[in-house]
């Protein structure tokens, strides 16, 4: 899908959610053709990715993207797989038996794998099934899959994402790939944004950052930094405000180690509650202006603006709230 290969990466711990961010970034785009691009093309996959969190990426970045970054997302839960009582062995048995259930009788659900790592003697009501499973898509066994009656399931990476061979990128070429995608789809950004939306190690993202530099893929746009040649399309002020209604978790709240660009400090506990929330948002000319939520059946949204809003962007805020209802709206 063009929107998802533009950004690169959406942000999708919650599916609706991350429905809701393609659509921002496009146009007249519905929730079939997201359904389509999952599940009939496969040009886009959902995974775990940057900082260990769910994303939809496109589907041919999959394999260089989990090789560079799952070896240190798994360093980083080794306390956490210990503190469960998930040691090398057992993890090594639930991948086994994870990849021969879901050549046998997937795609399967986070449910129906859970009931089969019983076998394993793993209780099914804490969090090592999901740890397990989540173990089974960083080491390139499984990915998302189709969704069955509304449920998300899972699929062998290989079976539903046929390799094409050796990765597109490797090594220090694949840490300057993802900078250069981080760019493309964030900047102006520091190399500490990319630090922070990546989850690699700031030493990490200074090599990325001189690499670019060096090849001269990167400028300086005061003490930001611009893709070269990017700094002439960047956006000119418009009579007409811009806004868009941004789901919950969006890549554009957390895509930066501060906050300061999107939503006004006084205003911020509002769209970070607590818990580890992000709330959704309405933001008009790239700034938070209110919270939204969804009503009943998704048949209503409601805002909650920060400040009197003024006319137009009332309008534009109650286009926006059509359009989200619309897209949520079931087909028959």
């Amino acid at each position: 899908m063009t929107v998802v290969r533009r950004v690169f990466a959406i942000q999708a711990q919650d599916a609706t959610a991350a429905d809701l961010g393609i659509r921002v970034r496009g146009r007249d785009i519905t929730a079939q053709a997201i359904r389509t691009a999952y599940e009939k093309e496969r040009s886009i996959v959902r995974n775990w990715y940057m900082r260990g969190t769910l994303h939809t990426i496109p589907s041919d970045d999959a394999r260089w993207v989990l090789q560079l970054l799952s070896p240190r997302i798994l360093a980083a839960t080794s306390r956490r797989y210990q503190q469960l009582g998930l040691g090398d062995d057992l993890r090594q048995r639930a991948d086994h038996l994870i990849r021969r259930a879901l050549a046998a009788h997937g795609p399967l659900t986070r449910a129906e794998l859970t009931e089969r790592l019983t076998t394993l003697g793993i209780p099914p009501d804490g969090q090592a099934p999901f740890y397990l499973i989540r173990h089974a898509a960083l080491t390139g066994i499984l990915c998302h899959g189709p969704q069955r009656a509304g449920e998300g399931t899972y699929v062998l990476l290989d079976d539903w994402l046929p390799s094409t061979g050796r990765f597109r990128w490797e090594g220090d070429d694949a840490l300057a790939e993802l900078a250069r995608r981080y760019l493309t789809a964030h900047a102006p950004a520091t190399l500490e944004d990319f630090a922070a939306w990546s989850g690699l190690p700031i030493t990490w993202a200074r090599r990325a950052w001189k690499m670019l530099a060096e090849s001269g893929v990167i400028t300086e746009y005061g003490a930001l930094t611009m893709l070269a040649g990017r700094v002439k399309e960047l956006p000119r002020s418009s009579d007409t405000p811009d806004v868009r209604m941004l789901p919950a978790y969006d890549n554009y709240l957390i895509g930066y180690r501060t906050r300061e660009a999107s939503v006004p400090a006084l205003h911020q506990a509002r769209v970070w509650p607590g818990g580890g929330l992000i709330r959704p948002t309405v933001i008009a000319d790239g700034l938070a202006i209110a919270t939204w939520t969804r009503g009943p059946g998704s048949r209503s949204i409601q805002v909650d603006a920060f400040e009197p809003v003024p006319p137009q962007i009332e309008q534009g805020i109650d286009m926006e709230k059509e359009a989200v209802v619309g897209f949520l709206r079931p087909t028959t």
